[in-house]
């Protein structure tokens, strides 16, 4: 995968992060998740709260593995199948402070995921976040605490590069080779009232 076509230099791996389809089916190094997850524990969140919830299914677990796969939506378990490792995302809705509500919470478990997703690239992996779960059998299966909620699943592994086999494999590889583009920033980047667009050359 070639670097992103950002328009501004921006730092390593911000222009190396992608989403894979295809996975080399092998594990990836525990030391090298215990990594991904540690970055992801440095991310900010409200008074520190650190809402972010991790359930890890490693592929060399072949038992949990198949247990966390069947909680995808079945177009995900087709390709996350070859993936390194699962991971099941969850957050706590209230401080543990007050438990006053922590309206913020699902962004700072997106926080914490995309500096799991910018360690797993700086390191040699790449991960393909979903949100095409079941939520309910996520809540049943894993017995999560009502006061958590699930909510998205992260596969991690290395990207398979090779010539795609099968049908369903070139059709994957199309997917990893169109072209990845983003809005432009006036879309999204407004200064003095909504919809005012910056006026950023």
């Amino acid at each position: 995968m070639t670097p992103n076509p950002t328009l501004r230099e921006l730092v390593s791996p911000i222009d190396q992060r992608w989403s894979p389809y295809r996975f080399e089916p092998r594990p990836v190094e525990q030391e090298k998740l215990a990594q991904c997850f540690e970055a992801a524990g440095w991310a900010a969140s409200s008074f520190n709260e650190q809402p972010w919830r991790w359930i890890v299914a490693p592929r060399e677990d072949s038992e949990a593995f198949e247990k966390m796969l069947g909680c995808l939506m079945e177009a995900n378990q087709s390709w996350a199948s070859a993936a390194g490792a699962l991971v099941l995302t969850a957050y706590r809705k209230t401080f543990s402070r007050n438990e006053n509500p922590n309206r913020v919470a699902m962004h700072d478990l997106g926080q914490a995921a995309a500096h799991l997703a910018l360690q797993a690239a700086a390191i040699g992996l790449q991960v393909h976040q979903m949100a095409g779960v079941n939520l309910s059998q996520i809540r049943t299966e894993y017995q999560i605490p009502n006061e958590f909620e699930p909510a998205t699943a992260i596969a991690i592994g290395y990207p398979d590069t090779s010539e795609p086999g099968d049908e369903t494999e070139r059709s994957l590889a199309q997917r990893e080779a169109s072209a990845r583009k983003r809005n432009p920033l006036s879309q999204h980047v407004f200064s003095g009232s909504w919809g005012n667009s910056v006026d950023w050359k």
